[in-house]
């Protein structure tokens, strides 16, 4: 099981987003996984779409490649204001690291600070980051 952050996703679905190449080969590669978001996560991935007047179709578009809404259990107010307190991480990314710890699930995203909280509570975090992307100067 797999929790996705909304970097992953937008990443995944934004051809010149710097993450794209990897964000992609990560969905892909983990496919047989189930994949969560948040509530919050999933919203934020579908402003752009809101925008453009086809929010629906979005949201039916990442609902068929298997993302499903997290539940949202009994006790959640209280541990996002914990997290947020204890973390100094903005409220969505304590969204998507709640429910990445309460599912027992790998935490994927491209966020830096979000991982490194995820990983001081023994939350993998995955993908590991394009080394070089595409178009990038070679070292």
């Amino acid at each position: 099981m797999i929790t996705l952050d909304a970097s992953v996703v937008v990443a995944h679905l934004s051809p010149h987003d710097p993450h794209h190449h990897a964000a992609t080969a990560y969905l892909e590669e983990a496919r047989a996984s189930d994949f969560l978001m948040h509530s919050l996560n999933l919203a934020e991935v579908l402003v752009g779409g809101a925008r453009a007047g086809r929010g629906q179709e979005m949201l039916d578009d990442l609902l068929a490649i298997g993302i499903r809404v997290a539940e949202r259990p009994d006790g959640e107010a209280l541990r996002l204001a914990n997290l947020r307190a204890s973390s100094g991480l903005k409220l969505p990314d304590c969204c998507a690291l709640d429910t990445a710890l309460f599912t027992g699930s790998t935490l994927a995203t491209f966020d830096k600070h979000l991982a490194k909280a995820a990983r001081r509570r023994h939350v993998t975090v995955a993908p590991a980051p394009d080394p070089q992307p595409p178009g990038s100067p070679s070292r």
